[in-house]
Order: C-alpha cells, then structure tokens, then sequence
C-alpha cells in the first residue's frame, strides 16, 4: 500500500515509519520541514518525503492523491498558550478534507482514552479531533492510549527525572488516580495490525498494558525496577498551579506542557474491554517489562526518537532553514579558532557535547545560566540530549536545537531556545586542521545590547576552555 505518514518525525511516527516499510509499504512522510528528516538509507526505497503543514491549506495540494491510507498523528499539546484545541480542530478538518480529496479507503488514528464523564482540556480535545475526523469520505480506526511507556517518552522520562533526583516526593492528591499504561512496543503493533485488519475499520478501540496502576504504584514500581528506594507523601495543598510548576522545575517538560499533563492527571484512563489484543495476536508487555526494554535502548544508545525535541516548538514551526544561514548586520560575534592534530577525535568529542557529558569548561556555570533560564520559564539544560554520541538536525541539545549537523564536513549549527533579548547561534567546524568556534548574537532593542556586553567577560572564560578542551590542548 502507499500510505501517508503524518507526524513522520515525531515520538511514533519516527519508531512506525521503519515498521511500515519493512513490510513493503511505500510510505509518504508528511513533515512540516524537510530539514529536519532524514530517511535512513536502508529505507529510501520505500520512502517519499513531502512539506505539509495541516494548519495551513496552502501546503495540502503537496500530498499525492494516489495514496491507499493515512496514519494521523499531529497533535499540539506541547504548543505554548491556551489555544491548543483549536489548533488541532483546524489541523484535523483540513486533515480530513484533504485526504477525502485522495484514493485513501483508511485512516488511523492514535487519540487518547476518553471514558470519564468530565474530560481534561486535553483529553477533550483528542475525542473532538476524533469526531472531525470521522466526516471524511474514509473509514476511520481510532486506538486510545494513556501512558506510553517507552524509551524517550514523555510519561517514561518525567516518571524517571522524578524517581532518579527525588529520595522523597512530596506529592498532590491526582497521584493515587489511576490510569493503564501501555508499552510503546505496543501501540507500534496495534498500529500496524488495525491497517491489515478489515473489521477494524470505522472502530474505535482503547488499547492498554495488562496494568491497572495509580500514578503512585508507577513511581514506586520504576524505584523498584531501577533499585531504588523512594518514599511518597500524599499531600492536599498542592493545587494544580502549584503541581505544575513543581513538574517544570524537577522534570524535562515546559510549564504549558506541565499544565496540561497536571490537568489531564485528574481523569482516569482505564481502557474498556475488547478482544482487539487476541484479534491480533498481540501479546501486552507488563508495566516493569516495558520500563527494562526501555532501558534495555538506552544502555546501547539506540533512542530512535524522544518528545523532548517538539519542545519550543515555535522554532520548528516556522522551518530550521529560516535559521541555518547566520545572520551577519548588526550582530555580536565571539570567534575562536585552535589547531587541532586529530579531527577525528575532535568531531567525536564536538557530536557527544552537552547533555551528561556537559560542556568541557566550566559546567558549574553553564547549570547556573541554565537555572537562571528556568526561572524566567525558559528551557534550562534539562532536556538532555536523545543520543550520547549522535546528532541530527531538529534534535534538542540543552538549552539548543541542532540546526545542522554533518560529520563528514565537521559542522555543527546550533540555535539557542533559552530566553534571550535576542537570537544566538553557535557554531563549530573543522578546516584544514583549524578547529572553530563562532557564538553569534542578534541583539534585540537596548537590553539585547546590555545582555551581551553583562555576559561578554564570560565568554573570554567559557568559550576559550571550552575549545582548548575539545581541540585536546
């Protein structure tokens, strides 16, 4: 079948495209921004890449009409602001009218488990998304998750920066809610299977782990598959704000993604009944089983996507082209350069920087400017990196976002997301031997200006040990 992957570089489109094309599908990877994929080489056979963006009708006549089916995976539950909701309304109505336009018979749909009385904004959201989507001239499956337990997750990674930095937690009541989780592994499979599945067309189904756990159980069962001991005190005063803002300082996640998450905990998930496991011959991973596999990729480096890297997404929104090409009027440039005997090892050391291996100089002052960041709501250094020792661009780096990153050519281009009174780009590579090193900053008004000349003495500190350290000098 030819089918149109939305949402291709995302947490499950990323992990569903190898999936699909190893079983002879051809696949139309729909991206908002073409340089932010990369098609493993394996693949590129089966493979087509198109720019759509749903939320503007401009880009929809790119999609091919020849297409068997869809998967519909787009949501916008990480966008700063309220309007999330109307956001994914749009997106879905353009969505459905744009396939209706096509040959496509199938469309699936990964939403969440929405069978309480009153529903997060969230969660609401995911069932009017589902509703819109049914007026397409198509059969439409819908799979209803909760928690997805998966290496890179947002459940998996806010669970774990919870039991890891906290002996004891101090906890709000949506802790004892219950909910079932269900390991990514498989959601992959029932993804797969719906499509080969006649009579799952126009059917929606909650698809869970064997698992019924209250938020606490989960806590305490990662402690225990981890060997840790963690206590947990229930506590009534914590109020949603308050929650939220606790989940933003402790974990990777942004406050607006925090609030919404905070939110959504208040609802049990908890999947009705259905045979679609036996129907397809799945067999459900347990809670602590999930965790270990998890685990499992991320001992071997082999995190294919994470959810950390549709943080800020404002950036990817509007395109990394618009970035890669720096910016030379009316900038402020710190421009180093060292010699170097082994580019090899330099380009290793340069693609491992940041997240645990930190910033080869001066990392107690890096933690701070990251803490000061978090304070004003910006994005820190908690977001880590996906991979110890590979980039691609669109990848989060820290407080970065990789806009170029090319191994052969010795290039690396980041763009700064922390909260600045302007844009900063910092660049390294490689020529002839000569290691470089260029920060560049667009101010923005008077206070840019004041911001670069108060941080202009600690690039004399930071930048020339960070280089001297990398060059191996």
């Amino acid at each position: 079948m030819k089918i149109l992957l939305t949402g291709a570089n995302g947490y499950i489109g990323s992990r569903l495209l190898p999936l699909l094309a190893k079983k002879g599908h051809h696949v139309v990877c729909g991206v908002r921004d073409k340089h932010r994929f990369s098609v493993p080489y394996s693949l590129l056979s089966n493979v087509t890449v198109i720019e759509v963006d749903f939320s503007n009708e401009q880009t929809l006549s790119n999609i091919p009409k020849d297409i068997d089916a869809a998967y519909y995976l787009i949501h916008s539950m990480t966008a700063s602001g309220s309007d999330f909701d109307s956001i994914e309304k749009k997106c879905a109505e353009n969505f459905a009218h744009a396939i209706s336009n096509t040959h496509a018979k199938r469309v699936v749909y990964l939403s969440g488990i929405v069978n309480e009385q009153q529903l997060s904004k969230h969660l609401a959201s995911r069932y009017e998304v589902e509703k819109t989507l049914q007026l397409g001239s198509y059969s439409l499956t819908t799979l209803r998750a909760g928690i997805i337990v998966g290496s890179g997750s947002s459940s998996f990674e806010i669970i774990r920066d919870l039991v890891e930095k906290l002996p004891f937690m101090v906890a709000p009541k949506w802790i004892k809610t219950r909910c079932q989780p269900i390991a990514i592994g498989n959601v992959l499979g029932f993804l797969i299977g719906v499509l080969d599945t006649p009579h799952t067309a126009g059917k929606s189904y909650d698809i869970g782990g064997p698992d019924v756990l209250s938020y606490k159980d989960m806590l305490l069962r990662f402690a225990k598959v981890r060997n840790l001991k963690r206590y947990i005190q229930v506590v009534p005063v914590l109020t949603p704000k308050l929650s939220s803002y606790w989940l933003y300082f402790v974990t990777a996640t942004s406050y607006s993604l925090a609030k919404n998450l905070v939110d959504s905990m208040s609802v049990e998930v908890i999947c009705r009944p259905n045979s679609l496991a036996d129907d397809l011959g799945i067999e459900l991973t347990s809670y602590e089983d999930a965790i270990g596999a998890a685990f499992d990729k991320i001992d071997h480096n082999q995190v294919i996507s994470s959810w950390k890297d549709a943080l800020n997404s404002n950036l990817l929104k509007k395109g990394l082209s618009n970035y890669i090409q720096i910016p030379s009027h009316g900038c402020f440039r710190d421009y180093r350069q060292v010699s170097i005997q082994d580019p090899r090892i330099c380009i290793d050391k340069i693609w491992r920087i940041g997240g645990d291996t930190g910033w080869y100089y001066a990392n107690g002052l890096w933690k701070i400017r990251g803490f000061l960041d978090q304070l004003v709501g910006g994005v820190g250094l908690k977001r880590g990196r996906r991979s110890s020792s590979e980039l691609k661009p669109g990848d989060t780096l820290d407080c970065w976002r990789v806009l170029y990153a090319d191994k052969q050519e010795g290039r690396l281009l980041l763009y700064a997301e922390m909260k600045l009174p302007g844009e900063a780009w910092l660049e390294f590579f490689i020529n002839k031997g000569i290691l470089h090193q260029r920060a560049t900053f667009r101010p923005r008004g008077v206070s840019g200006r004041l911001y670069w000349w108060a941080v202009f003495p600690f690039h004399g500190i930071i930048f020339k040990g960070m280089l001297k350290n990398i060059a191996g000098k």
